[in-house]
């Protein structure tokens, strides 16, 4: 049989190896609100649990020190906070220098021809509805007035012009010669 050469240590790692039940009951009381908070610091849950598992191994490490055990809700939420400003500061930054910028090719720049057939078709759309609806959605679109600058130009209320404009933008949903475009 062989006798420890230090007590303090022998005791404190019969207290380690034991655990801590209190902690252990504090862990269950209030597990369910301290991952809540740290859902509240990452957008992950699966870091969240990363980040609780972490402050309250810190927590354990610290559990002889802590002297008020009414404060620990306190104690690991500022074990949540430092831990993850902690990641936050180490995480790698995957942006490098280069000559060129890696920039995605551009849109393929649209046909004319195919732009002024569009164009041509919303036209003859735009004249089929009536006149008021005309006037409305002409001023509205393709003045770029507001609904209360339209409002006031034709002489009739702001709820009028929305009313007005959006069945005609129904109309123009429906047109069949637009229906190839959408």
């Amino acid at each position: 049989m062989t006798t420890p050469v230090c007590t303090s240590a022998s005791s404190k790692a019969a207290t380690v190896a034991h655990g801590y039940p209190s902690f252990s009951s504090y862990v269950r009381a209030r597990g369910p609100v301290l991952l809540r908070t740290a859902r509240s610091l990452t957008a992950n849950p699966s870091d969240a649990e990363d980040l609780l598992q972490t402050a309250l191994a810190k927590t354990y490490v610290a559990w002889e020190r802590i002297e008020d055990h009414r404060a620990l809700d306190g104690y690991v939420r500022r074990a949540l906070l430092n831990t993850r400003t902690s990641q936050w500061r180490k995480r790698k930054v995957d942006e490098f220098c280069c000559e060129e910028l890696p920039e995605p090719p551009g849109l393929p720049e649209p046909d004319p021809a195919e732009q002024q057939v569009l164009r041509d078709a919303m036209w003859r759309a735009i004249t089929k509805l009536p006149e008021r609806q005309r006037a409305m959605v002409v001023l509205r679109y393709y003045e770029d007035l507001s609904e209360a600058q339209t409002a006031e130009v034709l002489g009739v209320s702001v709820g009028t012009v929305k009313s007005a404009v959006s069945r005609a933008l129904g109309k123009l949903r429906e047109d069949p010669e637009l229906t190839p475009v959408r």
